[in-house]
């Protein structure tokens, strides 16, 4: 058995306090992941890959339209990072219609594309995203994208759980399912958690979703080599087990036909 020591402070995250760009799947995951650590970065970009509206109704119930909800979350982002000098960025703008919560491991192409050409004019020296861990399919999406776009613009891709199903189908919050040994623990003391926390209250539309979190602590670790072909864990994915209509195979399988297409050479949109 490996023991893994974690490390801990700010000079591990050296990589990430340059100019950094947060791909992240909705609004709200930023500060969850990093609502902290993006106060001390020179340049903190987030981009948004969907709307964080799904389509069935019972998410947005209380909005006259599915679009209202988008519109609130939108803008609650925008105050949220405000608060810690970040710039949002939208893919819904760059990306015809948009793509709705849960879909973007259907819109690869447009969605991979779009990050491609924000990378290309912001620089980042690293890219962070959710990681791979079956919590949320838009989650992993955004790990996936992360990878792909590193890779070719040959940028460092970094990593941070959100949430996931331990095999015994209990909840786990921002751990990673498995160690590499190169995670590092960030405490969130003082002013920092306190600007967090007001970053968690400007999404007054997720407080139900928010609360279940811990301001105080993040976590991070450069992206794992996973592969993207198959599901992230064995056993029940956390949003099969929520009953949503995707799996976790037909999730992998989309990873996988874009990574064959681009291996052939032809444009993964085609």
């Amino acid at each position: 058995m490996v023991k893994v020591h974690h490390n801990t402070g700010m000079d591990p995250l050296q990589p990430l306090l340059g100019t950094t760009l947060m791909l992240m799947a909705h609004p709200d995951d930023e500060i969850i992941i990093c609502g902290a650590l993006m106060q001390h970065m020179q340049t903190a970009v987030v981009v948004f890959a969907t709307d964080g509206a799904p389509r069935h109704q019972n998410f947005w119930k209380q909005y006259p339209s599915r679009q209202a909800y988008a519109d609130v979350r939108r803008e609650e982002a925008r105050q949220a990072l405000a608060l810690a000098g970040a710039q949002p960025l939208f893919l819904a703008d760059r990306v015809p219609g948009g793509i709705a919560d849960q879909e973007l491991f259907r819109n690869l192409p447009a969605a991979v594309a779009a990050v491609e050409q924000i990378v290309d004019e912001v620089q980042p020296q690293a890219i962070l995203a959710p990681a791979y861990e079956g919590g949320h399919p838009d989650h992993d999406a955004a790990c996936f994208i992360a990878s792909v776009v590193g890779r070719r613009r040959r940028v460092a891709v970094w990593e941070s759980p959100l949430y996931h199903r331990r095999a015994d189908g209990t909840f786990a919050m921002q751990t990673f399912p498995h160690l590499s040994g190169a995670e590092v623990d960030l405490a969130v003391p003082g002013e920092a958690l306190a600007i967090k926390t007001r970053m968690f209250a400007a999404y007054r539309s997720q407080n139900l979703v928010l609360e279940q979190f811990h301001p105080e602590r993040e976590t991070f670790r450069p992206v794992f080599a996973y592969d993207f072909t198959r599901p992230p864990l064995p056993g029940k994915l956390n949003y099969e087990l929520w009953q949503w209509t995707m799996t976790g195979l037909e999730v992998s399988a989309a990873f996988a036909a874009y990574l064959e297409t681009a291996a052939r050479g032809a444009s993964p949109s085609q």
